[in-house]
């Protein structure tokens, strides 16, 4: 029997983890009193239950009852029950963002604010973090990525690693992105926007593919960032990072950076990573751009 346990931080994706799991086939329970999920548990191992697979989530609403929850994993592990916890994490920023944007009352504020809740919530989290098998920042995550990485966490656990890797393409007159944690800058390469032939299209489409790889400071560029983050990514992996943002920019976010932006995410793809490739600022500036 699986048996899965969705915890994480307020607004990082908990409610479309559980309904991407129920979808799965999981028998799911939100929102269950810790001091419960023994007694849960006894029913779904009883030989007639018919429960194969079984999610529960679990978080900070539960108040003063989630401090049981750890007593109750530790009892059941005794019991010899197996189970997988799955975490979910985000940036601060970015769970303060959502909860603006839905207008949602996060569980731990009364009078004070999210920032504070946010923060009193991470401490309190960070014990079941650390017992966590599958932790998932959804920071820079669409909820088709998030299905993806539930996926791939849950049906090839040997090969999961822990960690999302976003390669990111920007342009530096629209600004550095903030959740960077490594930044490239790729304005040495002859820029495709000098050619008026080249300017309307973007580094998705061939003919500036071409153009921007036919340079050996592009191919040059590349190996050396490969052979780099060969050395970095499992050094993080071994840290504990469970997000890696590299942003590569050029002048717009349109030509160069586009282009070796796809180009590394495919080599990082050969690696079996989790990788992500956005570009942010591709469709500003449609007619001035590089």
């Amino acid at each position: 029997m699986q048996f899965v346990i969705v915890t994480g931080m307020s607004g990082a994706g908990k409610s479309t983890t559980l309904k991407f799991l129920e979808d799965a086939g999981y028998f799911c329970v939100d929102n269950l009193p810790p001091a419960l999920i023994g007694k849960f548990a006894d029913v779904c191992f009883s030989p007639d239950s018919g429960l194969k697979k079984i999610a529960l989530g679990v978080d900070v609403r539960s108040g003063m009852h989630f401090e049981i929850l750890f007593s109750e994993l530790a009892q059941l592990k005794n019991q010899g029950v197996t189970m997988d916890i799955i975490f979910l994490e985000s940036s601060n920023d970015i769970l303060i963002k959502r909860f603006k944007e839905t207008r949602r009352k996060h569980p731990l504020v009364e009078d004070g604010r999210i920032e504070d809740a946010i923060l009193e919530e991470r401490a309190l989290l960070e014990p079941v973090k650390n017992q966590a098998k599958i932790i998932i920042d959804t920071t820079n995550l669409l909820t088709r990525e998030l299905r993806f990485e539930l996926h791939k966490a849950l049906n090839d656990e040997q090969s999961y690693k822990n960690l999302i890797i976003t390669v990111l393409s920007f342009g530096f007159k629209h600004g550095i992105p903030s959740d960077s944690d490594l930044v490239f800058d790729v304005r040495f390469i002859p820029n495709p926007y000098y050619k008026s032939e080249l300017r309307g299209f973007t580094g998705k489409d061939k003919v500036v593919q071409d153009y921007v790889m036919q340079w050996d400071v592009s191919t040059m560029f590349i190996d050396k960032l490969d052979d780099m983050l060969a050395f970095l990514i499992p050094n993080y992996i071994k840290e504990g990072k469970n997000q890696l943002v590299i942003s590569i920019g050029c002048t717009g976010g349109k030509h160069r950076s586009v282009t070796l932006t796809d180009v590394l995410a495919r080599k990082l793809e050969s690696y079996n990573y989790s990788v992500h490739c956005h570009h942010r600022d591709i469709d500003k500036d449609a007619l001035i751009g590089k």
